[in-house]
C-alpha cells in the first residue's frame, strides 16, 4: 500500500490493500476494527484490527500550524476520542471519528521531522496485523507509544450469545440519597467484543452478562445525581490500558469494574461472589459495601470475601478502586442467576447501593 500526498488537505489521495479475506460487518454499525496499536522506537507503527479489514491511509506535508502528519482511517467507530502525547519527533497522536461509521488513527511529527511520502508503505502481514516503517525517524531516539495488546488472537467467538432482555425497570427509590452532582465514577464492564471473557453453561458469554449489569448501574447511579462514565457502552474489544487510562484523567471520584467468574476446569459445583482491591482502606472499604449488598441478593451462593488482588484496573487506577466478581458462569447455581435478567437486575441494584453507601460514609466523615 502506497501512500500519495499532496500539498493540500483537498486533495489527499489514498490506496486500499486488496487483503480482503473475511468479510465484516457495516462499518457504520460496527465497533472500531482498531483493537491495537504501537508505534516502536524503531519508527515501525505495529496495527492490530479485525480480521479482513480495509483501511485507508493518507499523508500530509507540514504547513503553518501542523508538522507532517500520517494518519489511517479503519471501519467502524471509535467511542472516545482521544489525545496522546508524543515523545522525540512525535509531537501527538489522536484517535478520533472522522465521520461516521470510521475511525482515525493520526501521527503527527514535530517540524523539525521530515518524512517522505514516497517511502511509506503500510503492509498487511496477516488478517488481523500490519506494519507502516516510517523512514527518517531518528533511531531510538523516542519511546515507545501505544494501547492495547498486540499480541492476542483476533478470531471470532464461536459461541452463540444468550437472547436475554435488560430488565430496565430498576427501582433505586430506597437507596441512598447522596449529594447530586458532587460524585463521579466510571463504571468499566469487564472484556468485550471478540473478548467474550469467561464462557458458563450453556455458552453464556461473561461480556454479555457484566454489559447488561453495567448499564443499569449506570442508569441507576445517574437517577442518584452521579456522572458516570462507561469505559465501553457495547460489545467492543478494549483493552486495559484505555479503560485505566480514561478513569485517571477524567479525575474520577470511583472506579468500580464489573465481572463474571469462571472455575478451573469449568467446575459446576464452584460458586460465589468475590470482590477486590488493591491497596488503601478507601479501596477495600469500597469493595467490603459492594460485596456485602452482592451477596445479599444472592443467596445460598457462598460469599467469597474482599480480598486484596493486581488486576491491572485496580492496581493503576488513581481513585478508590474496586474489581466485583458477581457469580460463576461455569457454577451451576450462579450460572442459572446470571442468565436471568430479574437476577442481573438485582445485581445491578446490589452494586449501585453499595457504592451509594461509601459515598455515604464518606459524606459524613
Amino acid at each position: 500500500m502506497i501512500f500519495r500526498s499532496s500539498r493540500r488537505i483537498a486533495f489527499f489521495l489514498a490506496t486500499l490493500l486488496q487483503l480482503n479475506l473475511f468479510a465484516i460487518r457495516d462499518s457504520a454499525k460496527a465497533a472500531s476494527s482498531l483493537a491495537a496499536w504501537k508505534l516502536g522506537n524503531d519508527g515501525v507503527l505495529k496495527l492490530r484490527t479485525s480480521a479482513g479489514a480495509k483501511l485507508q491511509a493518507y499523508f500530509a506535508y507540514a504547513d503553518a500550524k501542523k508538522g507532517d502528519r500520517v494518519w489511517i482511517d479503519f471501519p467502524g467507530e471509535l467511542i472516545r476520542p482521544r489525545t496522546i502525547q508524543g515523545n522525540g519527533p512525535v509531537d501527538e497522536i489522536r484517535l478520533g471519528k472522522p465521520h461516521n461509521g470510521f475511525t482515525r488513527l493520526v501521527i503527527e511529527f514535530k517540524n523539525s521531522i521530515s518524512i517522505d511520502p514516497k517511502k511509506l508503505v503500510l503492509k498487511g502481514t496477516a488478517p488481523d496485523r500490519w506494519e507502516l516503517n516510517i523512514v527518517g525517524l531518528p533511531d531510538n531516539n523516542f519511546s515507545n507509544i501505544g494501547e492495547g495488546d498486540l499480541i492476542r488472537r483476533s478470531t471470532p467467538s464461536t459461541y452463540l450469545k444468550p437472547n436475554y432482555t435488560s430488565n430496565n425497570s430498576s427501582n433505586s427509590s430506597n437507596l441512598p440519597e447522596v449529594i447530586r452532582d458532587k460524585y463521579s465514577i466510571v463504571i468499566d464492564p469487564g472484556h468485550g467484543g471478540r473478548d467474550v471473557g469467561a464462557v458458563g453453561i450453556g455458552g453464556i458469554h461473561e461480556s454479555d452478562v457484566v454489559l447488561d449489569i453495567s448499564l443499569q448501574v449506570a442508569k441507576i447511579l445517574k437517577s442518584k445525581g452521579l456522572k458516570v462514565i462507561m469505559t465501553r457502552s457495547a460489545e467492543i474489544d478494549l483493552d486495559l490500558y484505555p479503560r485505566v487510562s480514561l478513569a485517571n484523567r477524567s479525575d474520577v471520584d470511583l472506579f468500580v469494574s464489573i465481572h463474571a467468574n469462571a472455575s478451573r476446569n469449568k467446575r459446576k459445583d464452584v460458586n460465589g461472589i468475590e470482590t477486590f482491591f488493591y491497596s488503601g482502606a478507601k479501596g477495600y472499604k469500597l469493595a467490603s459495601y459492594i460485596q456485602d449488598q452482592v451477596v445479599r441478593v444472592s443467596p445460598g451462593s457462598p460469599d467469597r470475601g474482599v480480598r486484596k488482588s493486581r488486576f491491572y484496573v485496580i492496581r493503576w487506577t488513581h481513585m478508590p478502586a474496586a474489581l466485583v466478581e458477581t457469580g460463576f458462569l461455569t457454577g451451576r447455581m450462579d450460572s442459572s442467576r446470571l442468565a436471568q435478567a430479574s437476577h442481573r437486575n438485582r445485581l445491578a441494584i446490589a452494586i449501585s447501593r453499595g457504592i451509594l453507601l461509601y459515598l455515604k460514609e464518606e459524606e459524613g466523615r
